[in-house]
């Protein structure tokens, strides 16, 4: 695997201009204030209730999230260039779903292969012609992106479904802040505590014509789903009401709120669960989290959900390599940020070079999440690579192989000190009526050493994102 890209240090050993502060602030802490703060941290991550639950583990299992208190930090120009980029990436990928529930024109053209899209799990059948407003329906997109050679920046994944993140995002500004103001004193950071009204402002631009104080309304799976705590934070910091699909109904192709006061219309949902639970009637008719009716309420354009039902299809794995493509077809312009290289196992000539090269790729189930249904190839047992072989072999159109890229890394505290962790970044792309990104995003670290994996379900932690001012 190729030498990492180091965020704070050049090749040479010396440190990145943008971080000489922060080096002299570091220098000159004690390592024992530093041990004090670092306890502080998660004191205040513990009493703030900043934790996600752990499936496969006992009932109720719950983590706090590690956080790390050394900064990634991202200069002004880096941003305009990821700014600009993903906000072209995720314009490109709301064309692409319009377009495959209507005219399906890029199928058509033979640029993305139409089995790939109409026979994928993720697609659904009945939001073909249905209008949403502004042709939007990724309104929030989680793009992850990697640093990797010399520091150009890629896109590893495209989240489109129900991104999460955003809460710790937040909080981590926050309790930096509260420990070392000092800091922020002396550095010119770009804020990110004005998203929640970013968030709500872009929610009620996508409201069905007509309305002018629309109601938003946040609708989770409830204290068992694994992000329950973000979406009570956003539900709260939005100013909304948090429902689970029994607080909701649908009369007369209108979906209504029940309160205290008599049912609520409410005009945009923000949902935070899946598609198959959305609406029995139309879904899983087993499901208890959804709300009858809800599909023939938003086909008849009374209701808004966020993100639209079937985006899913535009954040498979598979999907993925046709993005650069995408961009082409929609934009008339080249990608501003590159895709990882992607071997597609489906064809036989990209199958035969993985299954040659195991133990060199890193290899992705198509539907997997949270860094499950992978193998890292070069850390891997000949046993684990054996059973890929197998599965890639009865099922090649499940997976995709890319390169094992080292991940860039950014010091960050262990046990035994200071030590360099590979980390990514996750933004948060808002559609509405315009294309908003927050400066920043979520920066996921990998704590184990050597791990690529940086997914909090997997041993990953977070460190604060720090966007410098032009």
């Amino acid at each position: 695997m190729p030498a990492a890209f180091d965020e704070m240090r050049d090749g040479d050993g010396r440190v990145r201009s943008h971080y000489r502060g922060f080096e002299r602030w570091l220098d000159g802490m004690p390592a024992a204030r530093i041990a004090e703060k670092r306890t502080e941290a998660d004191l205040l991550f513990r009493r703030v209730g900043i934790t996600f639950a752990v499936y496969g583990e006992e009932a109720g299992a719950e983590r706090l999230i590690p956080f790390d208190i050394v900064p990634r930090i991202i200069t002004a120009a880096e941003w305009r260039l990821l700014f600009q980029g993903l906000r072209q990436r995720v314009t490109a990928l709301n064309a692409f779903i319009a377009d495959i529930y209507h005219d399906q024109e890029i199928l058509k053209a033979g640029r993305v292969p139409p089995e790939q899209v109409l026979c994928n799990v993720q697609y659904r059948p009945e939001m073909q012609g249905i209008e949403v407003p502004g042709d939007i329906y990724a309104h929030i997109a989680g793009i992850d992106v990697i640093r990797a050679g010399e520091g150009e920046f890629m896109v590893l994944e495209d989240n489109l479904r129900v991104p999460s993140g955003v809460s710790y995002m937040l909080e981590d500004r926050k309790v930096m802040m509260r420990l070392f103001p000092e800091l922020f004193a002396s550095y010119a950071v770009e804020p990110v505590e004005h998203y929640p009204d970013i968030l709500l402002d872009n929610l009620r631009s996508v409201a069905p014509p007509g309305v002018s104080q629309p109601t938003v309304a946040l609708l989770t799976a409830g204290a068992a789903n694994s992000a329950y705590f973000e979406h009570a934070f956003l539900a709260q910091q939005m100013g909304i009401e948090l429902v689970e699909g029994q607080d909701l109904f649908v009369r007369d192709g209108y979906v209504y709120m029940r309160t205290t006061q008599g049912p609520r219309r409410v005009h945009v949902i923000y949902r935070r669960i899946d598609d198959d639970f959305l609406d029995p009637l139309a879904f899983r008719p087993d499901s208890m989290l959804g709300v009858p009716g809800l599909l023939a309420a938003y086909r008849a354009g009374n209701v808004t959900i966020a993100n639209a039902i079937g985006t899913g299809v535009a954040d498979d794995k598979s999907i993925y390599p046709y993005v650069p493509d995408m961009i082409r077809f929609y934009l008339g312009e080249e990608p501003l940020i590159a895709n990882v290289p992607t071997w597609i196992l489906r064809r036989e000539e990209d199958r035969a070079y993985a299954l040659a090269h195991l133990e060199e790729l890193v290899v992705k189930e198509v539907h997997g999440a949270g860094g499950y249904g992978m193998l890292i190839g070069p850390a891997a047992t000949r046993e684990e690579i054996e059973r890929f072989r197998g599965l890639i072999e009865a099922h090649p159109d499940r997976y995709i192989a890319q390169p094992t890229l080292a991940l860039s890394t950014c010091p960050t505290f262990v046990d035994a000190g200071l030590a360099p962790r590979h980390i990514d970044l996750r933004p948060f792309v808002l559609s509405g009526r315009d294309v908003r990104i927050v400066p920043g995003g979520l920066t996921r670290v990998a704590l184990r050493e050597g791990s690529l994996i940086v997914n909090s379900s997997q041993g990953g932690g977070t460190k604060d994102t720090w966007v410098l001012e032009t």
